[in-house]
């Protein structure tokens, strides 16, 4: 089912103004207007005329004067953005608009629709977002230029912002749709969300128009008699009369409402089995969990979410208590979890997480239930009938505990400041970590199913918190034994080449903080930090981890190549590299770095593969190779070094790689992501290559080669010859997530050879579970400063592996 377009930016939503009703569109007498001294509102908006199901065929935007002196039009205009837009298309005014009257300007034609608009008083061309944008009254004629917060320039004399808008006032409004406008009944509050109402479409002009019949005497039921025991309610759009408990409560946050359910319903016995006695009421209230209310309403589905809307709340008396539905474990199908959908429920058992990536965000957690997080499909079967059959049994143990708002914390200034649900340090939220239940949740559907807390969760100490966790990371890699340590990690862009100096030959874009300061590139040349703050910030971390690591050999993936920035010609390739193994010496240090070959490839990435070491533990022999073949013009072609022991013991090779991603290219249709085709022929290309430049010797492949541990070229890899040493040594290892899904892109492989020196391998796990609000990149995104330099957690997105080695010559370390 298509359910819900979430609702975002909600801030503390203004009081509603109780006002008597004016005119065809139910309008409330207004508030003042905080934009501009005016009686002059927005009082409807219809961007889906003309579309498919519509029944008008214009878009329309409607005004109304609720002021007792009549107000000249002349020289204003109606503006439309999209809606996060900055240019916006303008519909000049004239005339004037009679006091208590209506004004109609009709917008563009779509290509259906049944019904003309009533005589527009007004005439413009704007084709208009169905689902979401943004529409001003502005005192002028001339385009808005204000960018961002256009709801408060100087002109705007009433604001709306509806569906996923970057604007609004406090608020926007619910997503429209082509059967939907957004009408104000609730005055002028300086709230969209609590002033406009989405339903039915009621265009008027100033001559009149479609007055919307009577509506009829509401139907008394039960809670569960308007839910039905379908996903849409068998009294959808019609008025109903019920009574509730009230059992959670959001006047913040955006949900705009509280849920009721039955008196004396809930509890082991089901007294109504396959419907659900718990309903949302979408109405900004002072209403508290455990009031007894009697309200008069109207049923609507709100993108499969059953919900009362323009509701009358009474107090009710004599309500029996409400007990939570013990849940044993997770509801499978939609009509299982449809059957507890508004209800105070109570999850039992544990939970694991398994995507926390929304928590940066939207404050969600997406968790599993059982005692372990959701794997990637090919990273446990081979592609095919059978990943497909693993990632449906994954949909049925999926829920997300959402955090009781929706607000956006990375775009709306107010929630920025206010800190995230959940997270912390003594509390990081790290997929893989067990969850229990000490308190009750509604079982609600807002974009998928969700555990809802009864209230907004505001920071990770709220009350209404119903979760406890366990702070499970590993303050120290994985034992593996030997007397030599191999690792490989995936440093996340390592750029001491910066955004503001790439800013100064051509436009760098950036990422911001809440404060606007620049952090991260945005699809610059350069690809990690912005400012010099920023990369120290970043470079502190990296640091922090390679030393925590012990190991005394590692392949790095993703850092600067410092010879393909542009702007910067002449640059030593290894540049990037050095200033690395300087700031793993400071302050003491025996780190060295194996120098580029002599012939590279000219046609290479900006980011590439190099070697670092601990030069009083190994030593490179020889120089070191790049592979130049074909295959890797789309990737980064594999690096290759001879080592040993310092002074003693057997050589091994190394061979570094960095495989082409998953993001781009073209999808072979076999569920392994986007360059499949390419990532095969890379690993045939490597294999052959090690298999013959290196015959006798012992050879480890190593590093991010972006394919899961079933998928096609880790099997190439396999039938060559070679062991992947994390699958040997290692159950349900994962070095990344994606999706919810963990799986492990970087891998360790042996040939016989090398096989024979292999004591452990293991993946440390400091990156590849933690949250991103964690990482150097979202550092003051929000008012608690998630960073840590001296801890090595979030320094990449990617885990390191750590190989152990028994070379001969050395005693155990």
């Amino acid at each position: 089912m298509s359910r819900f377009t979430r609702r975002t930016c909600a801030a503390i939503a203004a009081p509603l103004v109780a006002l008597p009703l004016a005119g065809a569109t139910a309008l409330l007498a207004a508030a003042p207007a905080s934009a501009a001294s005016t009686t002059v509102l927005i009082s409807e908006v219809y961007g889906g005329g003309g579309n498919s199901g519509a029944t008008y065929t214009h878009d329309f935007i409607e005004l109304r004067n609720v002021g007792t002196q009549a107000i000249s039009l002349a020289g204003w205009s109606v503006q439309y953005a999209s809606a996060s837009g900055t240019s916006w298309q303008v519909t000049p005014l004239s005339g004037s608009i009679a006091p208590g009257a209506n004004f109609l300007v009709q917008e563009a034609q779509g290509a259906g629709g049944t019904t003309a608009l009533p005589t527009p008083d007004a005439t413009g061309t704007i084709p208009m977002s169905g689902s979401s944008g943004k529409v001003a009254l502005v005192s002028s004629a001339s385009a808005l230029t204000c960018g961002a917060e256009c709801d408060t320039a100087p002109g705007v004399v009433d604001f709306v912002g509806f569906g996923s808008a970057n604007d609004f006032e406090t608020s926007p409004t619910r997503a429209l749709s082509n059967t939907t406008s957004a009408s104000r009944t609730a005055g002028d509050t300086d709230n969209n969300a609590a002033d406009f109402t989405v339903g039915a479409p009621t265009p008027v002009a100033s001559g009149g128009g479609t007055d919307p019949d009577p509506d009829p005497e509401p139907t008394t039921a039960t809670i569960a008699e308007i839910q039905g025991t379908g996903p849409v309610s068998p009294l959808a759009d019609k008025p109903v009369e019920t009574t509730g408990v009230v059992t959670a409560v959001y006047p913040t946050g955006g949900f705009n409402g509280f849920y009721m359910q039955t008196p004396g319903t809930g509890g082991a016995n089901d007294a109504t089995p396959g419907a659900s006695d718990g309903i949302f009421v979408f109405r900004q209230t002072d209403v508290e969990i455990g009031d007894c209310l009697t309200v008069s309403a109207k049923v609507i589905e709100f993108n499969g979410l059953t919900e009362l809307t323009d509701s009358t709340l009474t107090e009710a008396v004599d309500c029996a208590p409400v007990t939570p539905t013990p849940l044993a474990t997770l509801p499978v199908t939609d009509a299982e979890k449809e059957q507890y959908e508004g209800m105070l429920v109570q999850p039992q058992g544990t939970y694991t997480i398994t995507n926390n990536f929304q928590l940066n965000n939207f404050g969600q957690i997406g968790l599993a239930v059982g005692d372990k997080p959701l794997f990637q499909s090919t990273d446990k079967v081979l592609p095919g009938a059978a990943a497909a059959a693993y990632e449906a049994e994954n949909l049925k143990k999926y829920i997300t505990l959402d955090d009781g708002a929706s607000v956006n914390h990375l775009t709306n200034a107010a929630a920025q400041d206010s800190p995230l649900p959940y997270l912390s340090q003594d509390e990081p939220m790290r997929t893989g970590s067990q969850v229990s239940f000490g308190k009750p949740v509604i079982l609600d559907y807002r974009f998928q199913w969700n555990y809802q807390p009864t209230g907004q969760i505001v920071g990770p100490t709220d009350s209404d918190d119903p979760v406890t966790t366990e702070n499970d990371r590993e303050l120290t890699p994985p034992s593996v034994g030997g007397n030599l340590k191999l690792a490989t990690f995936n440093v996340l862009n390592y750029f001491p080449d910066l955004g503001v100096t790439e800013d100064t030959y051509k436009n760098c874009d950036f990422f911001a903080d809440r404060d606007g300061n620049p952090v991260a590139t945005d699809f610059c040349e350069v690809r990690g930090a912005w400012s010099q703050s920023a990369f120290k910030d970043q470079e502190s971390k990296i640091v922090t981890a390679i030393k925590g690591l012990g190991a005394d050999v590692i392949s790095l993936e993703e850092i600067e190549n410092s010879a393909r920035i542009s702007y910067l010609p002449g640059q030593p390739r290894d540049k990037a590299l050095a200033t690395l193994v300087t700031a793993l010496n400071a302050g003491g240090g025996q780190w060295a770095y194996v120098q580029s070959p002599t012939v590279t490839p000219s046609n290479e990435d900006v980011i590439r593969t190099a070697f670092i070491y601990r030069k009083d533990r190994a030593m490179p022999l020889d120089a070191s190779q790049i592979l130049l073949d074909g295959a890797f013009a789309n990737a980064r072609y594999p690096l290759a070094q001879k080592f040993k022991a310092l002074n003693a013991g057997s050589p091994f090779v190394v061979i570094a790689n960095h495989f082409k991603s998953k993001g781009s290219g073209p999808n072979d249709g076999t569920g392994q992501g986007n360059s499949n085709p390419s990532r095969i022929a890379q690993a045939k290309a490597l294999a052959t290559w090690a298999n013959t430049q290196f015959a006798d010797e012992a050879v480890f492949l190593v590093g991010d080669f972006n394919a899961y541990s079933k998928e096609d070229p880790v099997r190439e890899i396999e039938a060559a010859g070679y062991t992947n040493l994390a699958d040997k040594y290692e159950v349900d290892h994962a070095s990344y997530q994606f999706s919810g899904r963990l799986g492990s892109l970087d891998h360790g492989f042996a040939n016989a050879k090398a096989l024979k020196m292999v004591t452990g391998a293991g993946v440390w796990d400091i990156n590849g579970d933690e949250s991103v609000a964690m990482q150097y990149s979202r550092r003051n995104y929000n008012v608690t400063d998630f960073f840590t330099a001296t801890t090595p957690f979030a320094s990449s997105d990617h885990d390191p592996l750590v190989i152990g080695l028994q070379v001969s010559g050395r005693g155990p370390r």
